[in-house]
């Protein structure tokens, strides 16, 4: 078998690995001449900056990656500290423990018994929204002050708009195992969980790019795919039949299976000529959204805080990167998304601005603009659109391992790759993972 993946990510790269391992033949080709595809790190007036995901988590499969791409001394893990949210002018603790929800601020004591009471609450259902299942089960208040910014922040999107059978999927399993929807939220958001956040002492891209350098003979950058086909019969070695071939400026290559790890825009017109069901993946919507660099010595500890609903601000929440990883004084702001897409028609300048005030009225402390980003596409909305997902059916030996059609979130991405990586060696009969690997 030979596999070729679309797409130099995380995903891609650690398919690659796990294929690798099992003396799976492989080939992954990626556009830029950089792997690492959402995940980017850049050197900035002498700051680490993440034009992606800020941190990841240091899960057993992240850990061991990082050992094989020889970069596991470079792992900086964060600094104990709390999650806040803005909410009625003030900084509270976001209640992501027990104790924190005793000597929180944040919510009022009415507030609290509300969400105490969240365990004798009918569990969620997929047919809800996000909105719906968290007011019932934890009250207006936490809703608007804590779990709503939170959660919706993680996507950029409005969680009145997010079908809880896409957004909530794993969370609603993980409240049947727990017993609790807070107790699977607290593990999955806060100190719960097992894997500490880290990074890498130069940037999270320090990752892909050792990877990218270990498999170099299997990944092949600056090379786009212009068109998926299918194969043509005659085989590599002119006897047996390939499944597809794909096309690359460089030529044709044929391959048995392909995984395909792009945005949905550029999976549906690569997937047209092979599976004309893939077109409903141009309707999958995107929150775009910019990203404010600011150095603040500011005397704040923890990792950061999202801004509560009905507070008169842009930015959505800031991650102190500076305190949890001793990055002299970094943090990033994200704006816009589906709350404030307006507010991306602004200059660069003026977002910079914009950022830099927002700040620190919230922290009381001064701060510069180092840099400002856009992520376009951004973030997967996971909203109303994705009900579109349902009209996919894909052809054999075709997979999608994106972010949109599975969790978000490094582990997640490294984890799909792993279960793909066992499907594809027929570890698991075929039967493991629906066609849409929803």
């Amino acid at each position: 078998m030979r596999v070729g993946i679309v797409g130099g990510g995380i995903t891609g790269l650690a398919l690659t690995h796990y294929l690798a391992e099992r003396d799976i033949d492989s080939v992954a080709f990626e556009a830029t001449t950089e792997a690492g595809g959402v995940i980017r790190s850049e050197q900035v007036d002498g700051h680490v900056l993440e034009t992606g995901p800020q941190r990841m988590r240091r899960s057993p499969a992240i850990a061991e990656l990082a050992r094989t791409a020889g970069v596991e001394g470079d792992i900086v893990e964060a600094t104990e500290g709390d999650l806040y949210v803005y909410a009625k002018g003030r900084l509270g603790e976001a209640p992501l423990s027990g104790r924190a929800l005793l000597r929180t601020d944040l919510l009022s004591w009415r507030g609290k018994l509300r969400l105490l009471a969240e365990p004798l609450t009918r569990p969620g259902r997929p047919e809800e929204t996000v909105a719906d299942v968290f007011v019932r089960k934890f009250g207006r208040e936490t809703y608007e002050r804590f779990v709503g910014p939170l959660y919706g922040g993680l996507y950029g999107s409005d969680p009145a708009e997010m079908p809880a059978a896409f957004a909530l999927e794993g969370l609603l399993e993980r409240e049947e195992e727990a017993g609790s929807l807070l107790r699977a939220f607290q593990q999955r958001v806060g100190s719960g969980s097992q894997a500490p956040p880290i990074t890498f002492e130069g940037g999270n891209q320090t990752l892909p790019r050792g990877l990218a350098d270990i498999y170099a003979d299997r990944i092949r950058l600056g090379t786009p795919i212009q068109r998926i086909e299918r194969g043509d019969g005659r085989g590599r070695d002119g006897e047996s039949a390939s499944g597809y071939v794909l096309e690359t400026p460089d030529g044709r290559e044929s391959v048995d299976a392909v995984v395909v790890t792009t945005p949905a825009g550029v999976a549906a017109e690569l997937l047209a000529p092979v599976a004309p069901a893939a077109e409903c993946l141009s309707d999958l919507r995107y929150n775009p959204l910019a990203l404010v660099f600011l150095q603040s010595d500011h005397d704040h500890e923890g990792k950061g805080y999202q801004v509560g609903y009905g507070e008169d601000l842009h930015t959505l929440g800031v991650s102190w990167n500076g305190s949890m990883f001793g990055r002299d004084g970094l943090n990033t702001a994200f704006l816009g998304g589906m709350h404030d897409p307006e507010v991306l028609d602004c200059s660069d300048e003026r977002l910079g601005e914009i950022a830099r005030s927002e700040f620190e009225t919230v922290v009381n402390a001064p701060a510069t603009v180092v840099d400002v980003a856009r992520l376009d596409p951004g973030f997967p909305a996971w909203d109303q659109s994705w009900w579109a997902l349902g009209d996919l059916e894909l052809p054999d030996g075709l997979h999608l391992a994106t972010n949109y059609t599975a969790r978000m979130g490094v582990p997640s991405r490294v984890r799909e790759a792993a279960e793909i990586a066992a499907d594809l060696a027929g570890e698991t009969g075929g039967e493991g993972r629906p066609k849409t690997d929803r």
